[in-house]
């Protein structure tokens, strides 16, 4: 399953106060609102809610909100501040480069405030997250295995040595380390741990199914990565976790295919073109 983030990480501190100061007509037509401010810098002012975002954010990489925290963030925003005008003085936000730099910042923070609004808006039901766990439940299997196996290129390899165990059925961990082609098994006797039957390609699962615990395969296994010799030396159940203690991260994995689903569906009814790359020069 590919893996959607729930929320893309927004834009930086330097990015935004740069797109803030440097945007200075948009924000003198907004409507003025009334901020607690934490500093002011050469008439403008760093608002409280503004430092609250950046914590919030770095609350996120594990930095924890405390008086010095605020202090370091409003000194942070001071400097870039006074950098950022004095890059308008130079008339740096004038230049191509730095126009394009902020649209970019513009279009990354609407589309993280869409999908920030999507997710909000778009909480999966109990019955969702219930049904979403019965069919995890259901695909995860009777239980888990632990097994061993030798994988060799021919049949008449794996006969050979199914010949070799029903003479010797404690020699697995010896022929295994001699004739296995598997290197992350061979040195530990084929040894595969444990393991879910739907971590294994499907005829190697198939045949597990049908062996009893002790059991080696009495007929080659044919895989496509070769010929397998498997024996089974355990078997356990598998225990879900009850449903509440997994309902968090239940609703997370809905809410990424349901997120996934809509970004489809905007692209599909998106008039996209892309003209053919150039030709390389010869």
């Amino acid at each position: 399953m590919i893996s959607i983030p729930t929320r893309m990480l927004l834009v930086g501190a330097c990015a935004l106060l740069t797109l803030s100061a440097c945007d200075s007509k948009d924000k003198a037509a907004a409507p003025a609102v009334k901020e607690e401010v934490v500093a002011t810098v050469n008439g403008k002012t760093i608002s409280k809610s503004r430092v609250d975002m950046i914590l919030q954010q770095s609350g996120h990489a594990g930095q924890a909100d405390s008086p010095e925290a605020r202090q370091a963030v409003t000194d942070q925003l001071v400097m870039q501040m006074l950098i950022a005008e004095e890059a308008t003085k130079k008339g740096l936000d004038k230049s191509k480069e730095v126009v394009e730099q902020l649209d970019l910042v513009k279009l990354t923070v609407l589309s993280n405030a869409y999908v920030m609004d999507y997710i909000k808006t778009h909480q999966p039901s109990d019955q969702e997250l219930k049904a979403e766990y019965d069919r995890i439940k259901a695909s995860i299997g009777a239980g888990e295995y632990k097994a061993r196996h030798i994988l060799v290129a021919t049949e008449a390899e794996a006969s050979d040595i199914i010949a070799k165990l029903k003479q010797a059925p404690g020699d697995f961990e010896k022929l295994a380390k001699e004739k296995s082609m598997d290197p992350g098994s061979r040195e530990n006797g084929g040894d595969l741990g444990w393991f879910e039957p739907g971590r294994m390609v499907p005829e190697f699962s198939t045949a597990l199914a049908k062996m009893a615990k002790g059991q080696f395969s009495e007929v080659p296994v044919k895989t496509q990565y070769g010929y397998h010799v498997i024996l089974l030396e355990d078997t356990k159940p598998i225990e879900a976790p009850a449903f509440e203690v997994v309902k968090p991260q239940l609703a997370e994995g809905l809410q990424q295919q349901n997120l996934k689903k809509q970004m489809d569906e905007i692209k599909a009814k998106a008039k996209i073109e892309m003209p053919a790359a150039a030709a390389p020069a010869k």
